[in-house]
């Protein structure tokens, strides 16, 4: 805070320095006082269609360099995810690795019996075919 103040007051110094010769050499007569603004503001008109168009630019310019970023960073995370992923997988896989359970003996017999209706009704189509 105190260096901020520092060179606050040393800018304000300078400042005054510069307006105090400005205003010695006026008195002086060595520098006349010009009436005329040496600079023109534009018609306002001409302002504003300035502004306008660069503007629609540079926000154009911006929007197209929002969405190249998004999805390239959208691109990168998902590889990045998919990598790290499959990484934790064999990782997993490698220090615990998972026991197959067993099928319940009810679901065994389920599917047995599913297996045979199907082999059945597939020669009774074979039958009536022939």
């Amino acid at each position: 805070m105190t260096a901020i103040l520092i060179m606050f007051f040393i800018s304000l110094a300078g400042i005054s320095v510069m307006i105090g010769r400005k205003l010695i050499l006026l008195k002086r007569g060595q520098i006349e006082s010009a009436e005329k603004i040496p600079f023109e503001i534009p018609n306002s008109e001409e302002v504003r269609h300035f502004a306008v168009k660069n503007t629609k630019r540079y926000g154009y310019l911006t929007l197209v360099l929002i969405l190249r970023f998004s999805v390239q960073s959208s691109n990168l995370l998902k590889h990045k995810y998919e990598k790290i992923k499959i990484k934790i997988k064999n990782m997993t896989n490698k220090y615990f690795p998972q026991k197959e359970k067993e099928v319940s003996k009810f679901l065994k017999m389920v599917s047995d019996y599913k297996n045979k209706i199907a082999k059945i009704r597939d020669k009774i189509i074979e039958e009536e075919k022939n």
